[in-house]
């Protein structure tokens, strides 16, 4: 009987997929092997090489292709009697709106990143249909079941913020690796071949040798009568040497701190090695242009020495002069650009060479600049495989399944726990307190209603911050702001007008004491912000000028700069998190094991293709206990992990999303 039910509500079930990727691939070929004969995909995203040592869906004659679309066609391949349908489109596109996911009976996710999660989430609160939630980096994967009302949602708990650093750390004081990458890849990167009205640190004329009285044009413009090699030198020297010189003056920045050295090229590098670095053959190919190619070096986990990255960046910058220099001027950084890797990866290990930070390695520097950890191909199977017995135990829509606890969250460890690498644990309630799927608590903002702009509301809070599209702001019965393609010209050009003007100017004026109600259609949500005028914010702090509270934020960062750069986690109600370092490695932290207080969060860490736990075995306890993981995934730009000891009451609970 068990096995009829199970027959008819596969067979019977419409269900959506969303994301065709890592997990994707596995889920599609899994549910397609498992009886179900409807299975709608929405996928963006075009197939790429990097995704080919684990989406098996794919070729490399599919590279550039629709994901979505290429796996449906691979699919009817082995089940050609069953209705696949394809969306080459965003989730978040305004005709996948709450109508049509009510006509599903289960959404599967298997997306990279918080923004989608939290609008499907919010879709399928809307929409009433139950979600499964998923995700995977490295070895560790989760699976999670969302039902409005009676588990949490995905924004029951804190996601982590995405990791900034000050400025000031990246262009003057940079102490770790990552600092480097940073100032290669957003600032040198963006001012030699990006948008060359982008003002920032680096752009200081030189007064060394290469800069003379007549030409006092920036110095990082190339001349049309200047050859490859003058360039590349001047370039060189000015940002590793006469820069750090420049820094160098202030003397009291240097009291407490390691003090930087000059690099030349002169000091790494003869002449007749730079007139040896490259006959550049011109070709239309990009995908050949590599600087290590043109030099020799063939593994991408050699640490290069100063001489190497030196020739390798003085290579890199010819390259694209030569091969690429239509693109100048509208490049940005590109993790699956090989030569863009390689340009930031030497830039960034000559800076660390000059801050006596150590050298990485092109594949380690990628990881960082692109945060990526390595997914496996095995995990996304083996999660893939629970979504499905989760999405099945859902489509029987059998109330004693909640009652009796049925329904698992599940967890892939890298090591046994209990003799045990997948640890189920119950589902948590629904926080009272979610400004999502609770009752609707209004929120509160502090901010300036005499400097704050309505964009720098909309843009910082309702979008960045409450993760909505296409908003409606009223204050009291005046709507002060609306996005949607329906909208007369005149009202376009009015809601245009009111985001330059400061909240207290406004045609209903915003000052403390007003409350302000957000609503997006699309998504039928909506939310109360009780305004609270607030005159000075601390700049490092509080960046954005303005803090909001009553929703599930991030805890705060600590001052030691210990946090995760991925972009989305959540809270365990038995176990604290601390902060995370935004490293190449993993690195661990001890933790306190103390029990809870009564109605204290703690909050657990996310993954990139979703998120996991990791336990050890009994024998190996000590050496997992006590401690916190950060991960990012490969084209999955997410999360982080936190790893904890279960202890030997296996009531205590332990949960990601």
């Amino acid at each position: 009987m068990a096995s009829l039910q199970h027959s008819q509500a596969i067979k019977g079930a419409k269900v959506l997929m969303v994301g065709a990727g890592g997990i994707g691939c596995e889920l599609l070929k899994t549910l397609a092997l498992s009886g179900f004969q409807d299975i709608h995909i929405i996928d963006m995203d075009t197939i790429e090489v990097s995704n080919l040592n684990r989406q098996f869906l794919f070729r490399q004659s599919h590279v550039g292709q629709s994901k979505a679309k290429v796996a449906r066609d691979a699919v009817l391949r082995f089940r050609p009697h069953i209705s696949i349908t394809p969306y080459h489109a965003n989730a978040k596109d305004s005709n996948f709106n709450v109508d049509f996911f009510k006509q599903f009976n289960v959404v599967l996710n298997g997306l990279d990143n918080l923004d989608a999660r939290r609008h499907v989430n919010r879709l399928c609160l809307a929409a009433e249909v139950p979600l499964v939630e998923s995700g995977t980096t490295g070895f560790l994967g989760q699976v999670t079941v969302q039902v409005k009302g009676k588990t949490e949602c995905y924004e029951c708990q804190p996601k982590p913020a995405p990791k900034t650093y000050p400025v000031c750390t990246i262009t003057s004081t940079p102490s770790k690796f990552v600092h480097c990458i940073v100032w290669a890849k957003e600032l040198l990167f963006a001012k030699l071949f990006g948008d060359k009205n982008q003002v920032n640190d680096l752009n200081v004329r030189s007064n060394d040798a290469f800069s003379s009285s007549e030409n006092t044009n920036d110095v990082f413009e190339w001349r049309d009568d200047e050859d490859f090699e003058h360039y590349g030198r001047r370039i060189y020297d000015h940002v590793f040497g006469y820069n750090i010189e420049l820094a160098l003056s202030d003397e009291e920045t240097w009291k407490k701190r390691n003090k930087p050295r000059p690099i030349y090229v002169r000091d790494v590098l003869p002449d007749q090695m730079t007139q040896q670095n490259g006959n550049v053959d011109i070709t239309d190919d990009l995908s050949s242009a590599s600087a290590m190619a043109s030099l020799g070096l063939k593994n991408p986990q050699d640490i290069w020495c100063l001489m190497e990255n030196t020739r390798v960046f003085l290579e890199a910058l010819k390259l694209f002069f030569t091969n690429r220099k239509k693109e100048i001027g509208n490049l940005s950084f590109d993790k699956d650009d090989q030569l863009a890797v390689e340009f930031v990866t030497a830039a960034a290990n000559i800076r660390a060479a000059s801050f006596n930070i150590p050298s990485h390695s092109l594949f380690e520097a990628k990881g960082i600049a692109g945060n990526i950890v390595h997914a496996v191909a095995t995990t996304n199977a083996i999660v893939a495989g629970l979504i499905v017995i989760e999405a099945i135990k859902v489509l029987k829509k059998d109330n004693d399944c909640y009652r009796e606890k049925l329904m698992r969250m599940t967890y892939c460890l890298e090591h046994p726990s209990k003799k045990m690498l997948l640890m189920p644990v119950e589902p948590f309630e629904p926080n009272k307190s979610c400004f999502v799927c609770s009752s609707q608590t209004p929120l509160s903002l502090e901010i300036n209603t005499h400097r704050s702009k309505l964009r720098d509301f909309v843009e910082k809070i309702v979008k960045a911050k409450l993760g909505m599209n296409s908003p409606l702001i009223m204050c009291g019965s005046a709507l002060l702001y609306e996005v949607g393609d329906d909208l007369e010209e005149d009202m376009i050009a009015n809601y245009t007008a009111n985001l330059e003007k400061v909240l207290s100017e406004l045609p209903s004026p915003v000052i403390g004491g007003k409350m302000l109600t957000v609503e997006d259609l699309q998504q039928e949500f909506t939310c109360n912000i009780y305004i609270k005028h607030r005159e000075e914010f601390d700049e490092e702090k509080e960046p954005d000028g303005m803090v909001l509270s009553g929703w599930t934020q991030a805890l705060p960062e600590k001052k030691d700069d210990k946090t995760s750069i991925g972009n989305g986690a959540s809270t365990s109600k038995s176990l604290p998190t601390e902060p995370m370092d935004a490293q190449k490695d993993i690195e661990v932290k001890e933790i306190s094991d103390g029990t809870a207080s009564p109605g204290k969060k703690r909050k657990l860490p996310e993954f990139s293709e979703g998120c996991t736990l990791d336990q050890s075995n009994e024998a190996d306890e000590t050496r997992n206990d006590k401690k916190i993981q950060k991960l990012d995934d490969d084209d999955d730009d997410d999360d982080l992990v936190m790893l904890d000891h279960w202890g030997k009451d296996t009531s205590k609970k332990q949960r990601l999303q």
